[in-house]
């Protein structure tokens, strides 16, 4: 035989490669997600490709309980990073074996954010988007957004790269052991230092004034069941509140640790502005969610004060003056105690006021309704 005839034998037969035929008896399995028309070799448990072949690893792809799952996107002038944004994303939600949809929220981009999602959207059906005409913020994408979603599960995330998309599955996971919302904890966080400190001490407040027991209650990087989108109604600047609301209506909340990224391009929307913003929103949001439905429970609390406080210093400037014979009509004390008892008065007004309001209006959208027959 020539040696050009002759075939190529492994000069060290450690490693030499046997291959495996099916239904053999030899206690070695065949891959199970092998590709077609490829042959697998068995060596030192691993398997791997006929000699000559590319390396392939197969890929188990990621069960889920959810029959769709929607990604809602809000974004602002994100022209730099939604490219490098759409890819990581689309690597994350590969291996999904449930329907997946991406909806993406442009508030009112003024560079080319609009032109490269609908560039994506043309050869991916999968994406859905929306523009605003102008910049509303970014709870009125949310809102919009949820509206849009078709999914039995909700994943928010922002298109600047700081939230990595392969937390999602962890959000996920989470949102089947049976929580309803699961928020990202943003324990080691890329951010300016005075975000990180204004953020800190919301979240500490809203902790304690609320008292649901998690970190980060503004992360961008969420999940929700349908459920739990349909049952709050975004507006303002209350974003950065959703756990409240959803806690409020009765849904069960948690949150897992995830991954906080530099930002890559462009700069921060955070201003020194959305600092007293946010302290107005947390008013708003605590009294929207635990005395919308009695408001005389706050302003007759404040007016019971207030009320009382005036009569204590009337009473003792009482006994002054018949008892002590003091003169009590200049000194600022009187017309201090004659302010708290009519501005105590005043409160108690409002909140009745308040009280036949919300009776009135009265109806079955303040309930949500978790099962019925």
């Amino acid at each position: 035989m020539d040696e050009q005839q002759k075939p190529d034998v492994p000069t060290n037969p450690v490693q030499q490669t046997i291959p495996v035929q099916p239904g053999a008896t030899s206690g070695k399995q065949e891959p199970q997600n092998k590709r077609p028309g490829r042959k697998y070799y068995y060596n030192r448990k691993k398997f791997k490709p006929a000699p000559g072949q590319q390396e392939f690893s197969p890929r188990e792809k990621t069960k889920l309980t959810f029959k769709k799952i929607s990604i809602v996107v809000p974004l602002f002038n994100e022209e730099e990073s939604l490219r490098p944004f759409y890819a990581e994303l689309k690597k994350a939600i590969k291996s999904f074996t449930c329907d997946c949809e991406i909806v993406f929220v442009d508030d009112g981009s003024t560079d080319k954010s609009l032109a490269i999602i609908k560039e994506f959207a043309r050869t991916d059906n999968k994406i859905k988007y929306l523009s605003f005409r102008a910049n509303y913020g970014k709870s009125a994408a949310l809102q919009m957004g949820f509206r849009h979603a078709s999914g039995d599960a909700i994943i928010t995330m922002d298109a600047d790269l700081q939230d990595d998309p392969s937390e999602i599955i962890n959000l996920l996971r989470k949102l089947e052991e049976g929580f309803d919302l699961v928020s990202g904890w943003k324990k080691k966080r890329y951010d300016p230092f005075i975000k990180k400190i204004s953020s800190k001490f919301f979240n500490f407040v809203t902790r304690v004034l609320t008292r649901i027991k998690i970190h980060d209650f503004n992360c961008g990087l969420k999940a929700y069941r349908k459920d739990v989108v349909q049952a709050i109604n975004v507006y303002g600047e209350l974003h950065r509140y959703i756990p409240v609301l959803a806690k409020w209506k009765g849904f069960t909340i948690s949150e897992v640790v995830v991954n906080h990224h530099p930002r890559r391009y462009g700069k921060t929307k955070f201003g020194i502005s959305r600092f007293f913003k946010g302290f107005i929103d947390l008013i708003t949001v605590i009294f929207t969610t635990r005395y919308i439905t009695r408001p005389m429970h706050l302003f007759g609390f404040f007016g019971l004060i207030a009320a009382f406080a005036g009569f204590l210093i009337s009473l003792y400037l009482t006994y002054e003056k018949f008892i002590l014979g003091t003169g009590i009509n200049n000194r600022p004390i009187f017309f201090l105690g004659i302010l708290l008892i009519i501005v105590g008065i005043q409160f108690f007004a409002i909140g009745l006021i308040g009280e036949l309001i919300v009776h009135s209006n009265q109806d079955e959208k303040e309930y949500v309704i978790k099962e019925k027959k």
